[in-house]
């Protein structure tokens, strides 16, 4: 039997959720999605935070939730700000995205993911494989076949 999933996702609800990649995860089982407001205050609950500056992902972070920020890259310091305590911080392997990201305003960091990349790759360490999550995402294949190593048995 599968380990049940923790996941939290704290989005910005300016972001057009026609367009955001994880609208297709909304109402499944431990997924729940926060909208931020600037008056509340989010505990992350010992979660692990995906971020560039923490120590790599790996299965010793087995066993703890994920929390998720969903927002433009320039928006994430005012949704941290919400939070009342530190999260553990933890970043990504390098992975290839497959989102065709592109901004009139800033440059996108290189290694960049859409939300949903970055919450499947989290998930497969985490968790194990789930290939449902990428059921509405639509370059998943293209995702998986530049990033073989999520194709594989979590170790």
């Amino acid at each position: 039997m599968e380990a049940p999933l923790d996941i939290l996702v704290f989005r910005d609800p300016r972001e057009m959720l026609a367009k955001c990649s994880l609208t297709p995860l909304r109402g499944k089982p431990g997924i729940r999605f926060v909208d931020y407001h600037p008056e509340i205050e989010l505990d992350p609950a010992d979660r692990i935070l995906l971020h560039v500056d923490g120590d790599e992902l790996s299965s010793a972070d087995r066993g703890r939730g994920l929390l998720l920020i969903d927002c433009a890259w320039r928006r994430v310091p005012t949704l941290q700000r919400r939070l009342i305590r530190a999260p553990l911080l933890r970043r990504l392997p390098a992975l290839v995205t497959a989102y065709p990201r592109k901004s009139k305003t800033f440059a996108d960091p290189s290694s960049g993911l859409a939300s949903i990349e970055a919450l499947y790759a989290a998930v497969h360490v985490l968790w194990g494989s789930r290939p449902e999550l990428l059921d509405g995402y639509r370059g998943r294949e293209a995702f998986l076949a530049a990033n073989p190593w999520l194709l594989a048995p979590a170790r």
